[in-house]
Formats: structure tokens, sequence, C-alpha cells
């Protein structure tokens, strides 16, 4: 059996992986290559997202990448997402930090900062994040404009260090999926030190 992500574990073939398929991964809570729903859901629970968002994800993100990411297949009411196409659903008005084969580019990474890291050298603003998603608009794709924000926005709100800012280290995380595996981590921690505290009074 594959390791599973809540143990923090990552299979062999997770090694190979671009780093768009180690971000949509992430998801694949039971590593079998494939994303439902739920395991959307489970996910970003994991990362810290409440109840509502993580069911709002679960429906809109499987229900949106499901048939580009199963290309020759048909319709699946369970809205599969699989890891392995994940670059079919690389959506327009997006960065250009993954090519078109969901590598990671390095240099349209850094342009980002570059860009838009007015305030601070290598972290944004609320502001600077909106301003980039501003600029990466491409005209009447609507589409693209809603996945962008909702996908910043999620980034900004569960990842901002505590002066509001959004750090290079967390964005670089967000495109490879790390960060997600760092904000399991931290969650879990906490709610094991929790509990300690709570048994031990």
């Amino acid at each position: 059996m594959a390791p599973s992500q809540k143990e923090g574990g990552k299979s062999g073939k997770e090694e190979e992986y671009t780093a768009l398929e180690k971000h949509v991964a992430f998801f694949d809570r039971n590593g079998d290559g494939v994303v439902y729903p739920w395991e959307t859901y489970q996910g970003f629970r994991a990362i810290g997202a409440g109840r509502l968002m993580s069911a709002i994800a679960g429906l809109f993100i499987n229900m949106g990448l499901s048939h580009k990411t199963r290309p020759g297949k048909g319709f699946s009411p369970l809205f599969p997402i699989e890891v392995k196409n994940s670059r079919f659903g690389i959506h327009g008005s997006h960065t250009d930090a993954y090519d078109k084969e969901g590598r990671f580019v390095e240099s349209k990474f850094d342009e980002i900062f570059k860009k838009h890291a007015r305030s601070h050298r290598n972290a944004l603003t609320h502001k600077e994040v909106f301003q980039l998603l501003k600029s990466n608009r491409d005209p009447g794709d609507f589409a693209g404009w809603l996945s962008a924000y909702g996908e910043w926005k999620v980034l900004y709100e569960l990842c901002k260090d505590k002066d509001g800012l959004l750090t290079r280290e967390a964005v670089k995380g967000a495109y490879d999926g790390s960060i997600f595996r760092k904000l399991e981590k931290q969650r879990l921690s906490s709610s094991s030190r929790n509990k300690k505290e709570k048994r031990s009074r």
C-alpha cells in the first residue's frame, strides 16, 4: 500500500512527479493516483481550511478539473481527478510558473517578486497579490480569472505570516505542494500538543 499523505509519506511514484503533479498529489489522500471530491475536502481540512471552504473546494475543483484530466474517458459522477494528467487542468490567466507539462519554471517564478513585491523584496502584501492577479488576466478569460483568484485567495489566507505577508518561500511551496505538507504537519503537531495538555490537567 502506498504511503498516505496523512502519514507525510511519499511513494516512489511521487518522486517522479512534476511540480504540478506533486501539488495535486497532496490531495490524493490514499496515494492511488486519483483525487476524489472527499479527498480534496480532507486535504483542505488538513491544511487548516474550514469545513465550508473545504466543501466548496471539493465540489468546484473536482467538477472543474475532472473531465480535463481524464481525456478520452466518459463522464463520472464521482468527479475524479487523475494526478498524472494534472497538466491538462492548467487554466489561463496564470503566472506561467508552470510550463505546459506542469514543470516548475524558476525564471517565471522570480518575475512574480521582481514585478510585484514592492514593499518587501521576498514577500507579497494583500494588495500586491491582487495587483499580480490583475496583471496576469487574459482578455475574456473569466474562468481563468476566477480560478486564479480562488487559488491565491486561499493561499494568502492560509499562509500569510503574522505581518500579513505572503512570503516567497510559501508561494514557492504552493507550486510543488510542499507548503501543504508543512501546514499539515504543523496542524497535527499543534493538535497533539493540545491533547497532551488536556490530559495533564
